[in-house]
């Protein structure tokens, strides 16, 4: 059984837009899930409609078993959330914030819990000052032990690292790693593609509310990853020679240099007839580089797809 369980959850809201369209996604037990989309795209709202901020308009959204209407209150003691808007009491101690937290579902009393938790954020010399005397960093820990306090086993990162220095990432993400080992699941919506590329097991795309792709990070690179070949020239060029017309190239660096596209999946990739087609030409290399595409480049494809689609 999915830890995670969404089928074709929908959110219209008042006025007719339709943030959410028939999302249907399951995610496992301790597995770490990126999902990408940009601005708009319905991260936040699906966040939201698992975690009972906002109510689906209809499809079934499960958590742990537990249906997140009909069984909001078991279903939502599993969640831990992570908000992007930081918004904390101000007057209120750290470790009173991050402790009534706790209280809130129902947990007893667990001082030494909550210790290990400002330990490892870097806010136990912080415990008795009033939020609104940390900097904006300080704070998004707090968010974070808040959403850890009750020990969840589905954690929800919405955009946490946005504006946040580097320690404070570098400290999250191991967090989350420990956390992984101890089988919680979670689900991290970034604009931060590399952080995505560097620790998700899977990797949504998201846009206009709906997924466009779920896959398992190394065989999404694997199937839709492209490399690149750049050919360094002694002497730059003006236009591709004809005994190199047959192949998809182009000209950078002032023609300098020429850059060619293959698919890593492919039987044959053309490189060794591309060289041979070099000296036919006449050209003479200086260095041979590959590079390989990015997720970012696959996010930024697909999207880019789904809208001229859309506008077909």
């Amino acid at each position: 059984m999915a830890m995670v369980d969404i089928r074709d959850a929908r959110k219209i809201y008042d006025g007719g837009f339709e943030a959410l369209r028939g999302v249907s996604l399951q995610i496992k037990e301790g597995e770490i899930l990126a999902l990408l989309g940009p601005n708009g795209a319905g991260k936040t709202t699906l966040i939201s409609a698992i975690c009972g901020i906002t109510q689906p308009t209809s499809g079934v959204i499960e958590v742990g078993g537990h249906d997140v209407v009909s069984d909001f209150r078991a279903a939502r003691r599993l969640i831990g959330l992570v908000p992007q808007e930081i918004n904390l009491e101000p007057f209120e101690t750290v470790s009173n914030t991050v402790r009534f937290s706790r209280g809130l579902f129902g947990l007893r009393r667990n001082d030494a819990l909550i210790e290990q938790i400002l330990r490892k954020l870097s806010l136990w010399d912080k415990r008795d000052n009033k939020v609104m005397t940390l900097s904006g960093g300080m704070k998004r820990r707090v968010l974070i032990a808040k959403a850890l306090s009750h020990e969840p086993r589905v954690l929800f990162l919405d955009e946490p690292t946005a504006g946040v220095d580097v320690e404070l990432r570098r400290d999250m993400w191991e967090i989350v790693e420990e956390l992984r080992q101890d089988g919680v699941t979670i689900i991290l919506t970034t604009h931060y593609i590399e952080e995505a590329e560097a620790i998700a097991d899977r990797v949504g795309v998201i846009n206009k509310g709906q997924i466009l792709l779920v896959e398992d990070k190394a065989s999404l690179m694997t199937r839709m990853g492209q490399k690149e070949l750049k050919v360094e020239l002694d002497d730059p060029i003006t236009a591709i020679p004809e005994a190199l017309s047959g192949y998809d190239l182009r000209i950078e660096d002032e023609g300098r240099t020429l850059v060619y596209g293959y698919d890593t999946a492919a039987e044959r990739t053309g490189i060794a007839r591309l060289m041979s087609a070099f000296g036919e030409a006449g050209l003479v290399v200086r260095d041979v580089s590959t590079a390989q595409s990015s997720l970012e480049d696959i996010f930024v494809g697909l999207v880019s797809d789904q809208t001229q689609e859309d506008a077909a």
